[in-house]
């Protein structure tokens, strides 16, 4: 059985929510490579190593997508719905981090297969506090799925 590399693919078109989630990852001694995909398309790139990404090693898959839902190129609910339907990231572990509120956002990222669904706080140490938890849960005491070729 191959591990799953320790790192995190972000899903993120806004900057400032990059350098926010950036910065709050930091402030909680979180550790593990991030990879930023700015759009829908990149990170689909990533994942399946197409594109820019051709050749990457598959088997290094991120531990943990956190997936912002309003993306250029590729929407969030679109990246997901991909995410599920190959048998080589289906159980890819994705949460989405998102200020969606929208009932049929929340519906949709379930019915899709997300495996969690997080309201970005607009207050910044509840933000802290969120990626706080995010990470004791998701990146110490969860155990992911192997990685699949």
């Amino acid at each position: 059985m191959l591990e799953r590399s320790r790192s995190i693919l972000l899903v993120e078109d806004n900057p400032d929510d990059e350098l926010l989630t950036l910065r709050a990852l930091q402030k909680n001694r979180i550790l593990n490579e991030v990879v930023v995909a700015r759009d829908g398309a990149e990170a689909l790139d990533y994942l399946f190593g197409t594109g820019e990404y051709a050749g990457r090693n598959l088997l290094d898959a991120p531990q943990l997508v956190l997936l912002d839902l309003n993306l250029p190129k590729l929407d969030g609910i679109e990246v997901l719905r991909r995410i599920r339907s190959d048998p080589r990231t289906r159980l890819q572990p994705v949460v989405i981090l998102t200020t969606s509120s929208e009932e049929r956002d929340i519906v949709s990222s379930y019915e899709l297969g997300a495996n969690s669904y997080i309201r970005k706080p607009v207050d910044f140490e509840q933000f802290m506090e969120a990626i706080r938890q995010l990470n004791l849960y998701w990146l110490v005491l969860n155990v992911p799925p192997p990685a699949r070729a």
